[in-house]
């Protein structure tokens, strides 16, 4: 995690399944003071619809403040974000 002027950066890696989307949805409600998050997928390889859940509710959460970015998207996850419509709700660079 890195913080730049109250914005956040978390780079996730590996899977953001059932057993991880907890871990990342604790770390996302710590987030009290952060203006802004972005979430760098450059590492990671796989997500679930319990990861999806957690982006949405982080994206609601952030839509309030500055806004969340997620950036460096692999195709296999960008599929996964086109076949379940959340290329379209989610900002993507």
């Amino acid at each position: 995690m890195t913080s730049n002027n109250d914005a956040v950066t978390l780079t996730l890696e590996g899977r953001l399944d059932t057993i991880t989307a907890p871990d990342l949805e604790k770390e996302i409600v710590s987030l009290t003071e952060a203006s802004s998050l972005e979430l760098d997928f450059s590492k990671l390889d796989y997500i679930s619809s319990a990861g999806l859940r957690v982006l949405l509710t982080a994206r609601k959460t952030f839509a309030k403040k500055g806004g969340m970015i997620i950036k460096n998207v692999n195709e296999t996850v960008l599929d996964i974000f086109e076949v379940t419509g959340f290329r379209d709700i989610l900002s993507i660079q």
